[in-house]
């Protein structure tokens, strides 16, 4: 296909993550990237990638989320993932700060496509959402994107989440797998 990838936008309720992070006193974002990291890195699917026209499976999957800076400017960030989730906080302020504190899009190289293309769009309610692609360049890597946290007139507070993945590495069952261990891992 010359688009393979395809993609759906869900409501993910958020009340209790928001409420866990606030507990913690942690960044909201990092902590749903860090749950996002967690299902993508338990759903076998998301770890696919094809290289060279060969599906290889990697060990680990990371983040490289757009990090907003203070002169509307962003740039793609490259988040180690871990488990533990201090040692995920600490590595992702730091890389944060690296971001806001230098100029471009491109900040570093990124020599493996152990990666999901993360985003966060705060300032949108989207009930789809599409991405820039080049078709001339060989991309399997999933794109998670989350939408502006809204709430309810009850204090319930969802966010749109959008997933696009490569159609030849996965179908709408692995899609729904992920959204809905993700949806678990947020309401705990």
């Amino acid at each position: 296909m010359e688009e393979p990838f395809f993609g759906a936008t869900v409501k993910i309720d958020c009340t209790k993550a928001y409420k866990a992070a606030k507990a913690l006193d942690t960044s909201f974002f990092i902590y749903y990237l860090h749950k996002t990291l967690i299902a993508v890195n338990t759903i076998e699917s998301f770890r696919y990638r094809i290289l060279e026209n060969q599906i290889f499976i990697h060990d680990q999957i990371n983040g490289s989320a757009t990090i907003g800076r203070e002169d509307g400017t962003f740039g793609f960030s490259l988040i180690q993932y871990n488990a533990d989730f201090t040692v995920f906080e600490k590595t992702a302020r730091a890389e944060i700060e690296r971001i806001q504190n230098t100029t471009g899009l491109f900040t570093r190289t990124f020599e493996e496509d152990n990666v999901i293309h993360f985003s966060s769009i705060p300032w949108l309610n989207f009930t789809s959402l599409s991405h820039a692609r080049n078709y001339s360049f060989p991309d399997s890597c999933p794109k998670i994107s989350f939408g502006k946290m809204m709430v309810a007139e009850n204090g319930k507070k969802t966010m749109s989440l959008s997933v696009h993945v490569h159609h030849g590495l996965m179908d709408g069952l692995h899609l729904g797998k992920f959204v809905d261990y993700f949806q678990e891992l947020m309401n705990t």
